[in-house]
């Protein structure tokens, strides 16, 4: 009787043992499979804008400690950080710019925010007098493009909205006149987003008049093909 009684409790903290076990490996199992889907969610939507000065996306998700930190310092709470269901890499930075597009601060707080260079201080960058300063307008968030079957100004009808709200007027958007010759009277605007200016801050995105914007910014790599 004595022996059974002795045995009870290790067959009773063997069987807590299996237990504890098999709920580990189930919760591991799942956090997996979770963890695969958020990866795999991030991968089928590579079409991200990250904060000015951010890094090629390889390195920057190398280098980027999902810290919060630049959004934190982004004064128009342009930047967001990327949470499950958001189809994008979880606790990274991004912007919307038909939500709310970077306004071009010109301290830039958000890149030396950045505690291990993911956000470049250098390719943001001008020399002013032998002197490094941050420089907004060097940034290459992303680049706009027109959808010509969707903008009014193709239609004939008059509309600057975006050329208006870009920061670098007649630099990343210029309007091109040209001859309506269905009219014979009026001319077309036409909106043309120069590569070599455009910062892919947005505000004409955010400021284009039709439902969907005709405008918009894509990453530059995919941009340009």
């Amino acid at each position: 009787m004595s022996n059974l009684k002795s045995k009870k409790p290790v067959i009773t903290e063997r069987r807590k043992f299996i237990s504890l076990m098999a709920q580990s490996i189930g919760l591991s199992a799942l956090g997996g499979m979770i963890w695969t889907g958020y990866i795999e969610e991030a991968k089928s939507a590579p079409l991200i804008l990250r904060p000015p000065g951010a890094m090629s996306e390889p390195d920057f998700l190398r280098m980027c400690i999902k810290c919060g930190q630049c959004a934190i310092a982004c004064p128009f709470d342009t930047l967001q950080i990327a949470k499950p269901g958001d189809a994008k890499p979880l606790g990274t930075p991004y912007f919307v710019p038909r939500e709310v597009p970077c306004y071009m601060c010109t301290d830039i707080p958000c890149v030396p925010a950045c505690p291990t260079g993911a956000l470049n201080e250098d390719s943001v960058s001008s020399v002013v007098q032998g002197e490094k300063v941050l420089d907004i307008n060097k940034s290459r968030m992303g680049l706009a493009v027109v959808d010509e079957s969707s903008c009014i100004a193709f239609w004939g009808i008059q509309c600057d909205a975006c050329y208006r709200a870009c920061p670098l007027l007649d630099k990343a958007i210029t309007l091109e006149y040209k001859r309506n010759s269905r009219t014979g009277k009026h001319a077309y605007l036409i909106p043309r987003v120069s590569s070599d200016y455009c910062t892919g801050c947005g505000l004409c995105e955010h400021a284009c008049v039709t439902k969907k914007p005709a405008i918009f910014v894509l990453p530059k790599q995919v941009a340009q093909g």
